[in-house]
Order: structure tokens, then sequence, then C-alpha cells
């Protein structure tokens, strides 16, 4: 049997303390009068909630390897080797929870529309949830799964990562159209199980409420069926994708490509742009991110920074985006919003430790160049 996480009344008394029970009231209040808490626009977050453990460690040796367009550089153990971890950290992950709890810091309504198990780590990742102001009223508990968790090895030296991944629980997430109605934008990001159904139904929610999309696809998503990933990105407001993604996307486009228009960033943003959503967003690191509108496009520079994980960076990026851009800000401040919130979580372990909220933001956002290309 599945389970919304709804929470209890007398439950909710008891996790909350006395002073706090007038806040949820009020907030209550402002839902039934607003069809949100704040009041603000409101955004569903679909997609992956779990549990990481992360390693950090400097025994990995790094190789670079770059005649491979998708996969630059790799990182070496030493096979049947035992390595000692000094220490370790646990904290909420997920694209779809990252996401939710950045944009949440940043004022707007969110929800996070995710699919899990019915055991401790269920509760710890809603109890996470709800310390970053998102709803979970739409957080499935399924009591025949057990709550997705990864296992993260960070590379000490350059703060980059590689993700062993269990995601049985967000295989087997359903999604009910009539759940979701309530939406002014849906941000879809990690897909698992169905996720072609998945797309299909919510893209058809989305024409027919008119609900705006912001669309982050799974690497694997685009390996297994690149022609859906294009199809949902030209119904999207605003696609993110890495460099990586964008190289693997407009390579299997109907042209063929030489390496060297792969590897420019502005060739990429203009052939993803055929796929006619609003705007294109690409990331790439330190070295910053581009987007164009169709019009114009700008490249923000990135911000070095002491970096400790990488993990959380791209879902740290595009939060702060796309709550620039529903704010109605211009590209270049949406731009400089994602780096610099970015920068922020990449200095903790996880994907939410540094989120910044939006005076914050807005006054660091002011030390990173953005320009027109």
């Amino acid at each position: 049997m599945v389970k919304q996480g709804r929470i209890r009344y007398n439950d909710s008394i008891c996790r909350h303390k006395k002073e706090n029970i007038k806040k949820i009231m009020s907030e209550y209040i402002s839902f039934l009068k607003n069809g949100s808490i704040s009041g603000g626009k409101r955004v569903i977050c679909i997609g992956s909630a779990c549990k990481d453990i992360f390693f950090p460690t400097a025994e990995g040796k790094i190789i670079k390897t770059p005649g491979d367009l998708l996969s630059q550089e790799k990182i070496q153990f030493e096979l049947g080797a035992k390595y000692k971890v000094e220490e370790r950290y646990e904290t909420l992950g997920g694209c779809a929870a990252n996401v939710a709890s950045g944009l949440s810091k940043l004022e707007l309504d969110v929800s996070c529309y995710s699919h899990i198990g019915n055991d401790d780590v269920a509760d710890w990742i809603v109890g996470e949830l709800e310390k970053n102001n998102v709803d979970i009223n739409l957080v499935a508990r399924d009591e025949k799964e057990i709550s997705d968790l990864s296992a993260i090895i960070v590379d000490k030296k350059s703060g980059d990562r590689v993700i062993f991944s269990n995601q049985k629980a967000n295989a087997q997430l359903k999604i009910v159209p009539d759940q979701i109605l309530s939406a002014e934008w849906f941000f879809i990001g990690d897909l698992h199980g169905g996720w072609e159904e998945h797309l299909d139904a919510i893209i058809e929610t989305a024409q027919e409420k008119k609900i705006k999309v912001a669309y982050n696809p799974r690497q694997a998503n685009i390996h297994d069926n690149v022609e859906k990933v294009i199809q949902v990105a030209s119904f999207s407001e605003v696609l993110f994708v890495n460099k990586d993604e964008a190289i693997e996307i407009a390579s299997r486009m109907e042209k063929e490509f030489s390496k060297t228009d792969l590897n420019s960033e502005e060739f990429l943003l203009k052939e993803l742009k055929k796929l006619e959503a609003a705007v294109i967003v690409i990331t790439d690191g330190k070295r910053g991110a581009w987007a164009t509108d169709g019009e114009k496009i700008v490249f923000a520079e990135g911000l070095v920074v002491p970096a400790v994980d990488s993990t959380g960076a791209g879902d740290a990026y595009s939060s702060g985006f796309l709550a620039g851009y529903i704010n109605g800000r211009e590209l270049s401040e949406c731009l400089q919003w994602g780096i610099v919130n970015s920068a922020s979580v990449v200095q903790f372990f996880g994907g939410t430790g540094g989120l910044l909220g939006e005076k914050d933001i807005v006054k660091q956002a002011e030390s990173i160049k953005a320009e027109e290309k």
C-alpha cells in the first residue's frame, strides 16, 4: 500500500515546539486563502529524494582522458584495496529534494513530489524536507520498498565526486495529475522507472493547465531515449543541462558535428535552442555558465571557492537560476544567482548545507561578471 506523507495533527504537535504552533496555523490559513503557504509562485519539484552518505578521500588517482568528450576525467583506485575514511557525512539528497530546498530558501512556495520507502530513512528524509520548509504532502511512502540511498566518493583534492546510488523507491514513482494541478511551475529532474510515461503525464498536465516547466534531464535518460528528452525540452520554458549533457543531446540530433563544434558552448546553445525551449542553460563547473533566450547569449564566469564537494552544485545552480527567472530577473542576473548559490553549496557536503537566501544571493551576485557574447 502506498501512503501519502501527510502529518497527523498529533504527530505535528509532538514534532513542533509550542512556539511554532501559531506559525503553522497562520501558514495553514494562508494556504486556504491563497492556494499556497507564502502566497507566491507555487513550484512542484518532481523526482528523487534520498539520503546521501559521503566518504571524502585523497587516495584516488585522477586520470585525464580529453579524447573522451563525454568523460574527460576519471578516478582510479586499486582493485581489492581497502581505504580508511577519517570522517563521513550524511545529508539530504536527490534532485527534486535539493532544488525544492533551494527554491524554498529563496522564498518560493515549494512542494516535493517524490516516492520513498516507509522506513527510518524515509522518516529522516521527510524530517529534513520539513526543516527546509518544503511541503511534504506530495511525498508518497511505500511499505514495499526501502528508501533511496547514495554512497558518494569525494576526491579531497578537487572536491569532485563519484556517486553510487540505489533508487528502487524512486523507480516506483507514480504521477497522479490531480495532485499537481495547483502548480504554476513544474521542475522535473532525476526521474527513474517508467520515466517516459511520467514525462508524458507531466507535460500533458502542464499543457492543459498552462503550467510552466523547467527541465533537467538525467544523463541516463539521455542515454536511454534522447528522442523523449528532446520532445520534453521542446515543451519546456527552461532547459538545464551541463556541458556533457548538452554535447550528448546535440550529437544525437539530426546532423553530425565536429568535436570542435561540440566543444563550443555558443554552438551548443544555438543547436539546443532549435528544440524551442524558451531558455537554454549550460553549466560547466568552475568555468561558469551560459544561457540563451534566442535573442542573446549571456555568459557568467565561475566563482573560485575552496570546494569540498560538488555533489549539489548543479541542483543549487538550478534553484538559484530558476528563482531569479520566476521572479522576473534579467538573464544575466539569473546566471549570477545560479553561480553564487552553487559556489556556496560546494563548500559543504551535500546539496542543501550552503543554500543562500535572497538577501545574500543578491549581494553576492554583484561580484559575478556576466556579459553578452
